[in-house]
């Protein structure tokens, strides 16, 4: 299978710069699982050909796109699932919302639209179908254009509806040509669209929000910045439900657990009014803070590799990663917060002067050796701090970064080695020997506290990969599925033509027999078996000269020989039209001479070359006996 990293990594620019599809997001894995299938189908050997491929055939993108947004999904996935969302989750949403007051969900990653319509068809059953016109907004969006399509469609044939709890068809949709549609009335209440998950700002304040087996096709980066669009995207109280292979491991400051195991999840907390501004997509006005927070953010990431904290110009909270908000008890709802507010900005060490001095001079401030003993740390903690000040490309101030970097082992070691040097006389080996029995024993400890947190994020990215691979074998399934079906209609066509020249046949009541081009018997009609005395099952498949019958075949072998050869004339189907009539003696089945005229007519479709014989032996006078 093609391993070439570097062809692979030019194939998904090609495909973000000339479709707009940016894949470096999903999971590198599946991407190539899915994109090899292409190369198999193909016969082709590497990316780099699949590339000159895509370049000469356009229609492959379409292709392409359909094999990796894998559009598995149905109604009422997962019932178990969706039981429990009916019985805990709606009643408390509708009882959180005021009378007659709105109702938005989002089903994010809908794919052909069952899932949307699924909910549809709960939130009718709860509210009842006049209160669900009223009162209800459905927002469901995909990358998919051709799903999206489908779903705005609404319609879904009789296979697919087979899983709708009892009623429910009857109920919520009307039989059409193509099958069955949902509910005109309630289906102007759906509104699809596309969005990127990735790149796209989120719909905001939404009740509910569906996002079932879409993250785990996500690496981790990806996931996380897709989960904090989804947080400020809910409403507060508001409700994630998720797929079965998908968990929310290191959320808990934004999600708290409604069922676990059903994967449905309640919002903690409000998004911050600064980062609505930032999330929003629309307006000039807004354009330039979303310029500003991404260029802050590059760049107070790219300062250092530990705890970092990033303050906009006004000295607001702006950014925090994972080992700060560990480090200082950080959340979502401090982004945003003034500086000075904040425990941060006076300890471990007092900021505040050192930031406004970095914001005149624009020049890097660090503090070394800073002392910090945390209340529930057994021990004093000591911190190299770094205050850069952060420049967009214009060269203008647009924040100040502070890094943490924590040198506590480094001053132990430092500390250790000094207290050694004073008791080397009395018991060097000894401390030597329980300092080396320290250092091992806590990076072994630390060693394996790394491999407790990364084994159960192990786990569950086999999970999703399974869950991956189950959802590209259903896929399959359905593919296979619809060529049976084609199949089978095919089958039923070509039995009821054979019954149609079967009876044809017999209805003749003549003696009838149909030849190949090397005059092989394909037809032997009840007529010739009456006349000759041969059942159809052996002369079937023998030569016309080789059966023992009464006629002499072989005086007519040549006349044969040239209605094969006759050139058809345009438009019309039997050669040059005109049937040729011979008459023969021969001996009928009882043994009695007979005068029996044939009459040879070239069997062809519309303009082709004749493709055998049509005999039509009539028995015109028998002698008495």
């Amino acid at each position: 299978m093609p391993g070439d990293e570097r062809e692979f990594d030019d194939l998904l620019a090609m495909l973000k710069e000339t479709r707009g599809f940016d894949f470096t997001g999903y999971k590198r894995t599946t991407l190539m699982r899915r994109i090899s299938r292409r190369l198999e189908a193909l016969k082709l050997h590497d990316y780099g050909e699949y590339r000159d491929y895509l370049e000469l055939e356009p229609e492959e993108f379409n292709r392409l796109f359909d094999s990796l947004l894998i559009n598995v999904t149905a109604f009422f996935r997962d019932p178990a699932a969706w039981q429990t969302l009916r019985e805990s989750v709606i009643p408390a949403l509708l009882a959180s919302k005021g009378p007659g007051a709105g109702i938005r969900v989002w089903s994010a990653g809908c794919a052909t639209g069952e899932e949307a319509y699924s909910l549809a068809m709960v939130l009718a059953e709860e509210l009842g179908v006049d209160e669900f016109r009223e009162r209800v907004k459905i927002y469901a969006t995909d990358l998919d254009q051709k799903a999206l399509q489908t779903a705005r469609a609404a319609v879904y044939s009789e296979r697919q509806l087979a899983e709708l709890p009892d009623g429910m068809r009857e109920t919520y949709f009307e039989p059409v040509e193509a099958g069955f549609a949902f509910r005109r009335d309630l289906r102007r209440q759906l509104i699809f669209g596309r969005n990127d998950l990735t790149r796209d700002a989120p719909i905001s304040r939404v009740d509910l929000l569906l996002a079932r087996n879409t993250l785990m096709y996500f690496n981790g980066e990806t996931q996380l910045s897709i989960v904090r669009r989804f947080h400020f995207a809910l409403a507060d109280p508001g409700y994630l439900f998720l797929g079965k292979a998908e968990m929310l491991l290191n959320h808990g400051d934004r999600f708290e657990p409604v069922d676990l195991r059903m994967r449905l999840f309640k919002k903690i907390g409000v998004a911050p009014a600064t980062d609505r501004a930032t999330w929003s997509a629309g307006g000039a006005s807004q354009a330039r803070p979303y310029v500003r927070h991404t260029v802050l953010q590059a760049a107070a990431l790219a300062t250092g590799p530990v705890a970092q904290i990033a303050l906009d110009r006004s000295r607001n909270l702006a950014l925090a990663n994972t080992r700060a908000e560990l480090l200082f008890n950080l959340n979502a709802r401090d982004i945003g917060r003034p500086f000075q507010d904040l425990e941060v900005s006076y300890r471990p060490v007092e900021l505040r002067s050192v930031i406004e001095q970095v914001e005149q001079d624009l020049r890097v401030a660090e503090l070394q050796d800073v002392a910090w003993h945390r209340p529930n740390a057994p021990e004093t903690s000591f911190f190299d701090i770094a205050v850069v000040p952060l420049m967009d490309p214009d060269g203008d101030l647009v924040g100040v970064g502070v890094n943490f970097h924590d040198v506590t082992r480094y001053r132990q070691l430092r500390d250790r080695l000094e207290q050694t040097n004073r008791e080397l006389e009395h018991a060097y080996e000894e401390l030597q020997s329980t300092n080396e029995e320290l250092e091992t024993t806590n990076e072994e400890l630390q060693s394996t506290n790394e491999e407790l947190e990364t084994t159960n994020e192990e786990l569950q990215s086999t999970n999703e990969e399974l869950e991956t691979m189950n959802e590209e074998l259903q896929s399959t399934n359905d593919e296979l599925q619809q060529i049976n079906d084609t199949l089978n209609a095919r089958s039923e066509e070509l039995r009821r033509a054979t019954v149609l020249v079967s009876s044809v046949v017999r209805s003749l009541g003549d003696a009838v027999a149909v030849v190949d081009t090397e005059l092989r018997v394909l037809v032997w009609s009840p007529g010739a078996e009456e006349l000759w005395g041969l059942r159809a099952d052996e002369a079937i498949g023998c030569r016309l000269a080789a059966l023992d019958i009464g006629l002499p075949v072989e005086e007519i072998l040549s006349r044969m020989q040239r209605t094969l050869e006759e050139t058809p004339v345009p438009g019309n189907g039997n050669g040059n039209g005109r049937p040729e009539t011979v008459v023969l003696d021969g001996v009928n089945r009882r043994g009695r001479p007979a005068r029996i005229g044939v009459v040879l007519s070239p069997l062809s479709t519309d303009d082709q070359a004749p493709h055998g014989v049509i005999m039509v032996m009539n028995l015109l006078r028998q002698e008495p006996g």
